[in-house]
């Protein structure tokens, strides 16, 4: 009998912020979130669950707090010591250390405005010290309330709400951006997380919840309550707060982890009409026309339209009214729309016996290579990435990595890059196992082909060439420079790969074809201020004279990313000497206020 399980977030956005606040900026992937619901008591077999007893104030480390249920129903830390037999009473040096030590008073203390509150007065429920927090979005001509936490849904603030109303009532609203594909993101990572731990089917409830099919797999978790309380109990330590419900029907389990009374609801099997018979109308999953309908007609609860004739249903409300309402039933099935996660593309050849010839390395690679572009083509990707992995006798790995600039499935192209590297990989006693994994892929859409009866010129594909030449030389032996929106000259350029479209760069200043990491100081400069060229200068031991010059350009700090350039001022000034070499300098400071440089000159870089 089918068996599925509705987990539902329904603060599933602000959720996602505390789990940001309380990392620090970092959500943190597992651990206990600092708003676990103290209601849900983990099992001793939880896959996140600490073995050190929670409640009773005794210090992790002692060996007599592993007691099990000790202290659990306990006031104070001495019952608690009072009530052990004598045996298991801690001994007199463990007694003088199991308090843990004092916080210490400033830390408790609140800060200045513009400080930065602790981690404590940001999350700390108990305390009461959470400010009610909301997300807000652009709706039309106004911004309304996306999500709300439990703080503002308790002051009467809900979805849909004008930002300006709710501010009215609630004058210290915490508020932040709305952001759908962070919330989406996050379910993603729920969805495959209960795909690898807990059941191999699962898939997206509309934008807070999961639908997991439990079929066949709840037995292995201890059936059907404890594996419920487990999956809450992960969310809670997740930072999340979760209700799930388990029934025979997608609609019925729908149902009832929205509307229901519990945060765990299991539904009898064949129970679901008399599980959702208190339920409201909504929970049917109906639109607004008929929703609004049923409740001009007194419809407020699903069981008022249980025991009603279906023809008046349908030709009222229409045909998917009942279609809602059998699904929620479990007498018309429901489609289960299950995630398929990605698996990476890979083929593998054993051998029934150990090779070592260059020739038979070479063949199996051939092989590989085809199968593994024919598995690419099938699901329409290209590898940009490839992994050769030979598993020889002796147990030690021989790998092979190469890097492609265009995404690409051609069997030549992808053989003739892993036979320029045959040479690095050393058979030894003779290689039992070869795999080739498309470490990285892409989709790759059909590309048209010009002919030559078209009249166009055909423009070359350089991605081969360069592919070939990263294998050679490396992946740092080829590449093009490309433009940053940036003041200063050295953070203004940043390296590309060779088949990336750069930016293009300014032409209204010159920049010159070669800019030094770092700028190197001259020495003997002979220049008048304040805005004068230099005339004679010294370079890495040369003197240079200079004839002609052009300037100066004057660029500013960016006081915005770094506070100490807020004064900072550099003249640039291109040079011609008597040679015909031609430089890009400049001078530290105005010439005038000395708190914008010293008056050094340095070389930056030099024209061709």
């Amino acid at each position: 009998m089918r068996r599925v399980a509705s987990l539902f977030l329904p603060s599933l956005a602000t959720d996602r912020l505390r789990r940001i606040d309380a990392g620090n900026g970092r959500p943190p992937d597992r651990g206990i979130a600092p708003f676990l619901d103290p209601g849900l008591s983990p099992g001793p077999d939880d896959a996140f669950a600490c073995s050190c007893p929670r409640g009773a104030g005794w210090r992790p480390g002692a060996r007599w707090a592993q007691t099990d249920g000790a202290g659990a129903a306990m006031r104070s830390r001495e019952e608690a010591i009072e009530s052990l037999p004598v045996h298991q009473r801690p001994s007199p040096r463990e007694l003088g250390r199991r308090s843990e030590p004092a916080d210490h008073p400033f830390k408790a203390m609140r800060t200045d405005d513009g400080g930065r509150a602790s981690l404590r007065s940001r999350i700390s429920t108990a305390a009461g010290t959470l400010r009610p927090l909301v997300t807000a979005i652009q709706d039309r001509q106004k911004v309304v309330i996306a999500a709300a936490d439990a703080g503002a849904l308790a002051q009467g603030l809900v979805p849909g709400m004008a930002l300006t109303q709710a501010r009215a009532l609630v004058p210290d609203l915490d508020v932040r951006d709305a952001a759908p594909a962070a919330d989406r993101a996050l379910l993603d990572r729920l969805a495959m997380l209960a795909m690898r731990r807990w059941t191999p089917t699962a898939m997206l409830d509309e934008d807070h919840g999961l639908l997991l099919d439990l079929t066949g797999v709840s037995h292995l978790h201890g059936g059907e309550e404890r594996m419920g309380r487990r999956l809450l109990h992960v969310c809670a330590r997740l930072g999340l707060e979760a209700r799930l419900a388990i029934a025979g029907s997608i609609g019925a389990a729908h149902a009832l982890a929205r509307h229901g009374a519990r945060a765990l609801i299991l539904c009898e099997p064949c129970g679901e009409p008399t599980a959702i018979a208190a339920l409201p109308i909504a929970a049917l999953r109906l639109d607004a026309r008929q929703r609004d309908a049923a409740r001009r007609l007194g419809l407020d609860r699903v069981g008022d339209i249980l025991a009603m004739p279906r023809a008046p249903l349908a030709k009222r409300f229409g045909a998917s009214f009942l279609d809602r309402l059998d699904q929620a039933i479990g007498r018309v099935p429901e489609p289960f729309d299950a995630i398929t996660p990605f698996v990476v593309p890979r083929v593998e050849m054993r051998f029934p016996e150990p090779i070592a010839a260059a020739g038979s390395v070479a063949a199996a690679m051939a092989e590989l290579v085809g199968r593994l572009s024919t598995q690419l083509r099938d699901r329409g990707l290209g590898v940009r990435v490839l992994r050769l992995s030979c598993d020889r006798v002796d147990r030690v790995d021989q790998i092979i990595t190469v890097g492609l600039a265009r995404a690409t499935r051609d069997v030549r192209h992808m053989l003739r890059l892993l036979e320029m590297r045959i040479e690095t990989i050393d058979p030894g006693f003779g290689i039992d196992a070869m795999q080739l994994t498309a470490v990285r892929s892409e989709p790759v859409a059909p590309a048209h082909v010009d002919g030559d009866l078209s009249g166009e010129e055909v423009v070359p594909d350089v991605a081969t060439l360069v592919d070939q030449i990263t294998a050679r030389l490396g992946r740092r032996a080829i590449f093009r420079s490309g433009a940053i929106e940036s003041h200063v000259p050295e953070r203004s350029v940043r390296l590309l790969a060779p088949t990336e479209s750069p930016v293009d760069w300014p032409m209204r200043w010159p920049r010159p074809v070669r800019i030094l990491r770092r700028p190197e100081q001259l020495d003997g400069v002979i220049a008048l201020l304040p805005d004068q060229p230099p005339r004679r200068f010294s370079w890495r031991g040369d003197a240079h004279v200079v004839v002609c010059a052009d300037g100066p350009e004057r660029i500013v700090g960016e006081w915005w990313k770094r506070t100490r350039e807020a004064y900072s001022v550099r003249d640039y000034f291109r040079l011609e000497d008597v040679n015909g070499q031609r430089f890009w300098v400049f001078r530290r400071g105005d010439g005038q206020n000395p708190l914008t440089g010293d008056l050094s000159w340095h070389m930056h870089g030099f024209f061709g």
